[in-house]
């Protein structure tokens, strides 16, 4: 490997890895602050995942962050922040179980429907702030977190009783959905759990981000006009195209998010559904740098703060809060937007080191600059 390509991957893993040790240090201050120890409650929950069944909790959940992420990963390829995609996810379960309901097709359609429901709900929902973004100049930020605001109502709205709702107890549900909509996972026996079967859709959507963004000339495009607007538009790019093709995409892929958990195991959408899918996957995404790879380990890591932490409600002798997890959680948001930031102005001056030297080197050579720039 060329020294170049070893700083590169110096710079790709040292901002990741200064954002845990610092969110770690941060949150073992805050233990410490409390008069508690600041290295048992990682032991306890290390421990947790040395447990089957709470690795098969830790897989599944993963799954909805990573299609999440990758979601918010597409909008930071192209410069857009798509904070919408907890609305957009919510929205498209809620539909998706609707029509889970209320159809009945063989399963070999039912699925690719039910899936086909989620993307389209999701890029509707998505593409409303992409049509004011390109059209009106609306901010996408200001749009997506309206419209997060109006999923909300219009969830709550559609699932009343005179509507698409069936009352169960004191939850508005939208009724359980046909079983050839139900997809299949991987039991491994009573006492550990399912893997759910939708866990191989985001592995696969993680390939075809990957593929797309790197192996096409839409992925070229895309990753251009999110650098420069105005050097993708001076080789022909349609930037407005652009942004609104990838509020697309994005919003489809958030209309994924939720379906593992509701095809796999819930089978019905209720207001008890889990929210702030969304923005974890926007830490998440931050964490994995928008690589498919480091998104899939940043989903583990978070999912698995969000399994493990539990068990610290039961430690003896001395019991932990559990919102522990949710304040490590809360510092690597911060942990990586200023490490990421200390990593690229280093990663400049490092660069900028190394022209400084190879231009001294050709003059003392005498070379010109133009000859130190070829090279």
């Amino acid at each position: 490997m060329k020294k170049f390509d070893k700083e590169r991957v110096l710079l790709a893993v040292a901002g990741p890895v200064i954002a845990l040790v610092a969110a770690i240090a941060l949150t073992s201050v805050v233990l410490l602050a409390s008069g508690k120890s600041p290295f048992e409650p990682y032991s306890l929950m290390l421990q947790q995942a040395t447990y089957s069944d709470v690795q098969v909790l830790i897989i599944n959940q993963a799954s909805l962050y990573y299609l999440a992420a990758l979601a918010v990963a597409i909008g930071f390829r192209m410069n857009l922040f798509n904070i919408g995609v907890d609305g957009q996810y919510r929205l498209a379960a809620m539909m998706t179980a609707v029509v889970g309901t209320h159809i009945a097709l063989p399963g070999v359609l039912q699925v690719p429907l039910l899936l086909l429901v989620g993307m389209l709900t999701g890029a509707f929902w998505a593409g409303i702030a992409g049509v004011l973004k390109v059209t009106r100049g609306v901010s996408e930020v200001v749009a997506t977190i309206m419209l997060n605001a109006i999923a909300t109502s219009l969830i709550g709205y559609l699932t009343l009783d005179n509507i698409w709702g069936v009352q169960v107890g004191n939850n508005n549900t939208t009724g359980i959905m046909k079983k050839s909509g139900w997809v299949p996972g991987i039991n491994l026996g009573s006492d550990v759990g399912e893997i759910y079967g939708l866990v191989f859709l985001a592995v696969l959507m993680g390939v075809l981000y990957w593929v797309v963004l790197n192996r096409t000339r839409f992925g070229f495009d895309l990753r251009a006009t999110g650098a420069s607007e105005t050097a993708a538009a001076a080789s022909g790019v349609d930037a407005k195209k652009m942004v609104l093709t990838a509020m697309l995409i994005s919003g489809a892929v958030a209309g994924l998010s939720g379906l593992p958990l509701l095809l796999g195991d819930a089978h019905s959408y209720s207001l008890s559904f889990p929210t702030g899918l969304g923005f974890t996957g926007i830490t998440i995404a931050l964490l994995g740098r928008n690589n498919p790879v480091g998104i899939a380990f940043a989903a583990l890591l978070i999912a698995f703060l969000d399994k493990a932490s539990p068990a610290l409600d039961y430690a003896t002798p001395v019991a932990y809060e559990k919102e522990i997890a949710t304040i490590m959680q809360g510092l690597i948001v911060f942990a990586v937007v200023i490490s990421y930031e200390a990593v690229r102005v280093w990663g400049l001056r490092r660069q900028q080191k190394r022209v400084g030297d190879e231009l001294a080197a050709a003059a003392a050579n005498n070379n010109s600059p133009k000859e130190v720039a070829a090279r």
